[in-house]
């Protein structure tokens, strides 16, 4: 057997490296692409996940709980398929010039990096709705509404709010007409407040007013981590929970 020419064993020699690019092209960068593809499909169109950080919806979301969001509806909405409920559990981007519609970025903030954070509220108004709120109590269209999913737990904890400017329609931060105590949704808005009314307990439209339909990320609509977690009492609960709407919002017209 002969040995090849010089030129032939170069060649030879230099071939896998010219066919490296076209495999990792083909059998690694084109998978992956495909795969964030269609991750990015799946999240944007049908359906994700987001983490709660804070206690503004305490106490029915905990803090580092995690929910799940079906995206559907969320574009069915906004082509005015439907529409988001009274009572209904959302997650919204804050305006750009709420106090806190910037958070500085883990391992990153200290260089200045920053983010939008989603904010997890209840609606407590659609477009049109009169709200009032005197002493913490929430008055929807001229009715009262007993809201058991929140009143009692803060009232428990000696810590419900009734006489801070956010418990008083009248003296809200972003309004421009004070000591008027009844407000009305403008159209294409939601008005939208946390459980927690404690002293400080939540940043939302009673601060920064109502939030329009695009800056809406959709119904949180089940709590999917962590499966368990232990209550103040140190008993375990079930943490996977269907997150419907408030009974107190219910029947409402």
């Amino acid at each position: 057997m002969t040995e090849p020419e010089p030129a032939l064993a170069q060649a030879q020699a230099s071939r896998p490296y010219r066919s490296l690019w076209p495999y990792l092209g083909r059998e690694w960068l084109r998978q992956v692409g495909e795969a964030l593809l269609v991750a990015f499909g799946v999240t944007t169109f049908l359906f994700t996940t987001v983490g709660v950080l804070g206690t503004s919806d305490l106490p029915n979301v905990r803090p580092w709980e995690r929910v799940f969001i079906p995206k559907y509806e969320t574009w069915l909405y906004r082509l005015g398929y439907g529409g988001y409920r009274r009572g209904d559990l959302v997650v919204v981007k804050p305006p750009a010039d709420a106090p806190s519609a910037r958070q500085p970025l883990p391992l990153l903030g200290r260089w200045g990096f920053t983010y939008r954070p989603y904010f997890i509220k209840r609606v407590v108004g659609l477009p049109g709705d009169r709200i009032r709120m005197e002493q913490g109590q929430l008055y929807l269209n001229g009715h009262k509404l007993e809201e058991a999913h929140t009143v009692p737990y803060w009232r428990a904890q000696g810590q419900w709010d009734q006489t801070s400017d956010l418990a008083n329609s009248a003296y809200w931060p972003f309004r421009h007409d004070p000591g008027v105590p009844e407000y009305v949704v403008p159209a294409g808005h939601y008005f939208v407040v946390g459980d927690n009314r404690s002293w400080g307990g939540s940043e939302d439209s009673r601060t920064f007013g109502p939030v329009p339909l695009e800056q809406i990320g959709g119904r949180a609509a089940t709590v999917i981590w962590p499966p368990a977690y232990r209550d103040e009492e140190g008993h375990w609960q079930w943490g996977w929970r269907r997150l419907g709407q408030a009974e107190a919002f219910k029947d409402l017209r």
